[in-house]
């Protein structure tokens, strides 16, 4: 269906206006027809700017219709209170719609609400909104459900949401620093490229002087920066589309997974991190209740590592034939040995969710004191780098300006 403006002669003769909604102009003029009009101009209807919603645009649609995890965190913890106090669920809902800041949760919670008053239950209303409420969500509340202790698991998500949550600020934090100095770095270059090191090489064509070989590939790079720059973005878009292509496909992400996995000190942190989400996760999924194969299958989908969703596999596929979990771990390669003993120690005496908390809480800890070491670690190691590129550059520059005393006694 699309829209269309009209122009009409009514039976008296006076002119109208107006916008239907239809397939094809054919149908305007029958409608118009059959209303007692006489068509005189049907035409598709084009939006003036004022009218144009903006909500229906791809990008801003998105952007708005974001829910933030914080928003998530607060009706869960609030969702769980208002159940432990004996208020029925739809009731609780209505009452959390009322107190949310977000349109867009609030109109989530409210179609939630609809489903549960139609006969759903409350995971089966929630696993209609996947980009709100994940698959570990739906799935730990599903299994409070069936344990009738839905205010207990709320809870329980809760709280992992705020450690996730946690986990993922710190490590945003520690990358700050040196992301904001790479850019900064960046910036410095881009200008010095783009401004300064074109007048010097005006400077250098007059004097006649050979240039250096580190001087000579400045001065390239600036050639390059300044008369090719679509070349330089078209390279650096080329760069981001293969990368994404590369991490769409299963193999390729393992691969890229793998390599970040082996990066100096980084890799060690990413690994850590991996672990914590690991052991947390599920540990929290079979204290809700939730079986554990299928806690295994959301904990590989969950991961954000296909080195690491890999190995989930080899332990889904172990206890489904009735092995341990401890041996896949350990053949995989990626758990260091203390978390493989822990596991076993764990499936040994019947504890592992208790096992996988301890196991959570540890590399916790461990990713904490590897954040605060390289804070310390980057800080004077960045202020050094940008020092020694526009250092380079320096030397760069002065570098041919020692020939020139040779160059003026052959004249």
């Amino acid at each position: 269906m699309s829209e269309y403006f009209y122009e009409a002669l009514d039976k008296g003769g006076k002119q109208v206006r107006g916008v239907i909604d239809a397939s094809n102009e054919d149908v305007i003029i029958e409608k118009l027809r059959g209303m007692g009009y006489y068509p005189l101009k049907v035409v598709p209807h084009r939006k003036k700017a004022s009218e144009i919603d903006l909500f229906s645009l791809p990008l801003i649609r998105n952007i708005a219709h974001r829910i933030k995890t914080k928003h998530v965190m607060t009706f869960t913890r609030q969702l769980a209170t208002l159940i432990d106090a004996g208020l029925p669920i739809l009731r609780s809902l209505y009452i959390l719609q009322e107190q949310v800041e977000s349109v867009v949760f609030k109109e989530k919670i409210g179609q939630i609400a609809k489903d549960i008053e139609a006969g759903a239950s409350l995971s089966d209303a929630l696993a209609k909104h996947p980009k709100v409420f994940d698959n570990l969500y739906v799935n730990m509340v599903r299994a409070g459900e069936i344990g009738g202790v839905l205010e207990a698991v709320l809870n329980k998500v809760a709280e992992f949401l705020e450690k996730r949550q946690a986990l993922i600020g710190k490590v945003r934090s520690a990358m700050m620093y040196p992301v904001t100095v790479m850019v900064l770095a960046g910036c410095i270059v881009a200008f010095i490229l783009i401004t300064i090191i074109p007048k010097f090489e005006d400077i250098f064509a007059q004097l006649g002087a050979e240039l250096p070989a580190l001087t000579q590939f400045l001065m390239d790079a600036s050639n390059v920066l300044v008369h090719k720059t679509w070349l330089v973005v078209l390279g650096i878009v080329a760069i981001v589309f293969i990368y994404k292509k590369i991490n769409a496909n299963r193999n390729g992400k393992y691969a890229l997974d793998r390599m970040k996995l082996r990066f100096p000190v980084f890799g060690d942190l990413l690994r850590k991190i991996a672990i914590t989400r690991f052991a947390g996760t599920l540990s929290t999924l079979i204290t809700a209740g939730v079986p554990i194969l299928q806690a295994l299958d959301i904990v590989r989908d969950t991961s954000g590592n296909e080195v690491i969703a890999r190995a989930m596999e080899k332990v889904y596929t172990s206890v489904k034939d009735g092995e341990s979990i401890h041996e896949p771990l350990r053949d995989s390669k990626v758990f260091p040995p203390l978390v493989v003993h822990m596991v076993a120690v764990g499936e040994e005496t019947g504890a592992i969710d208790q096992m996988l908390t301890k196991v959570a809480e540890a590399y916790e800890r461990e990713v904490d004191d590897t954040i605060n070491g390289l804070t310390s670690i980057l800080e004077p190691l960045m202020i050094v780098c940008l020092g020694g590129i526009v250092g380079v550059i320096v030397v760069a520059l002065y570098l041919p300006l020692f020939t020139i005393p040779k160059i003026l006694g052959r004249d």
